[in-house]
């Protein structure tokens, strides 16, 4: 049996088209990874770190634009919406939230394969980070959104999450106090840098052994922060 040609990871609630894409897909060379939700599509992309996501809107649950904003917060592979919803609104929607393509059915296969190979080959450089950072005791799935410390679960708000997901995808690279309130705030925010710094003092008090001397989250004096990695030996 030859190697796939990749993986694709289909999240689709119509049994019907999952089948059609499956059959497509395996006759090209291409590992097809099926997805009847939202949840469970999340699941196996951190399970198999698929090589591109083909990926419905109107889905049980979560809906296809939740799914793909919380891909983003690690996966870098190429996202291809398919789906029936083809206003303006829902592209720019999905667009917006990370996703790469977007095609409306119903669909050409033709033109479907071509935009897969497209994506893939723009992609093939760039791959995706381990969904999971390992700060000695304190880890970060950013997959499944859950932190823990010595093996127990962190409890995080909203925004001290998205503050230190932000960080962990950037892990040993300075984020600017900008970057961090246009990511966690909208980019129509207003700059409030003293509540950045207040979320910032909770989530040391969080995932610090002694908050007052941060070990992880390092502030870097007059341009933002920076989640250190542990250095290797």
């Amino acid at each position: 049996m030859t190697n796939p040609d990749g993986v694709i990871l289909v999240v689709d609630d119509e049994a019907q088209i999952r089948r059609a894409l499956s059959s497509l897909l395996t006759l090209r060379h291409y590992r097809v990874l099926l997805a009847e939700t939202g949840e469970e599509g999340l699941e196996l992309a951190a399970d198999a770190t698929p090589d591109l996501v083909i990926l419905d809107l109107t889905l049980p649950g979560i809906s296809g634009l939740e799914v793909c904003r919380e891909l983003r917060a690690w996966y870098r592979g190429p996202i291809l919406i398919l789906s029936v919803r083809g206003g303006e609104r829902d592209k720019i929607a999905a667009l917006d939230l990370g996703a790469d393509d977007y095609l409306t059915k119903p669909f050409s296969t033709g033109e479907l394969l071509a935009r897969i190979r497209a994506l893939l080959r723009r992609t093939t450089a760039h791959e995706t980070p381990p969904p999971v950072v390992r700060l000695h005791e304190l880890v970060i799935d950013l997959a499944r959104r859950q932190v823990t410390r010595d093996g127990q679960p962190v409890t995080l708000t909203p925004l001290e999450y998205a503050i230190l997901a932000y960080l962990a995808q950037h892990a040993d690279c300075v984020v600017t106090s900008h970057q961090l309130i246009e990511h966690v705030w909208g980019a129509d925010a207003t700059e409030d840098t003293q509540a950045l710094r207040v979320h910032i003092s909770h989530l040391r008090k969080k995932i610090e052994l002694h908050p007052t001397v941060p070990q992880y989250l390092v502030t870097e004096p007059g341009i933002g922060f920076r989640l250190a990695l542990p250095e290797t030996e």
